[in-house]
């Protein structure tokens, strides 16, 4: 595995090391020893899937609050996503700021997602399906949402007029974050 630092702190993308072969490829998608050496959690206690299933589609921007903030490694196994990682650590020098990363099924990316950072994506195709590996268990009450077009952040989502759950479309701005 590859690991490139992104410009908000603690936050990772992991490009895969495939080894390739008339029958296909073998990638590590995890490997203690190497998350370990780059300081990353290593404990994942909870792992999740989702399907979209339809382009235009985003889910997020979502995290858990503490005291027990979630760490997420995220890749897309099946399809396409255009996947954003929002830092909304208060106090942060890099607050409010985002960053953007094509996953996909065929280049293996994934990102590691520091707590007090939240994360969503937009479906680039029907179907995709994006797998989570969480650094904590669920917690329902203390579930946050940052509104996915904020003024404030300005994410350029691809997908114009994107279809979103109730849910979603009812988040708060950055402003209401705690």
């Amino acid at each position: 595995m590859h690991f490139h630092p992104l410009t908000l702190e603690g936050a990772w993308r992991i490009e895969p090391d495939r080894r390739e072969d008339p029958r296909g490829f073998f990638a590590r998608t995890f490997c203690e020893t190497e998350f370990a050496a780059h300081g990353l959690n290593t404990r994942w206690p909870q792992g999740n899937v989702t399907r979209t299933l339809n382009r235009g589609m985003i889910r997020g921007m979502h995290w858990q609050a503490a005291p027990k903030p979630e760490i997420k490694l995220v890749r897309c196994s099946k399809g396409r996503v255009w996947d954003v990682v929002v830092d909304v650590r208060r106090g942060s020098a890099t607050f409010g700021r985002w960053e953007a990363f094509e996953l996909s099924a065929d280049n293996g990316r994934q990102l590691y997602i520091p707590a007090g950072f939240a994360h969503g994506f937009q479906c680039l195709e029907d179907g995709s399906e994006v797998s989570y590996l969480m650094g904590e268990f669920y917690v329902p009450e203390l579930a946050r949402g940052l509104r996915w077009n904020d003024s404030t952040v300005r994410i350029p989502w691809p997908i114009p007029d994107p279809m979103l759950s109730d849910r979603d479309r009812a988040l708060p701005g950055l402003d209401a974050c705690d």
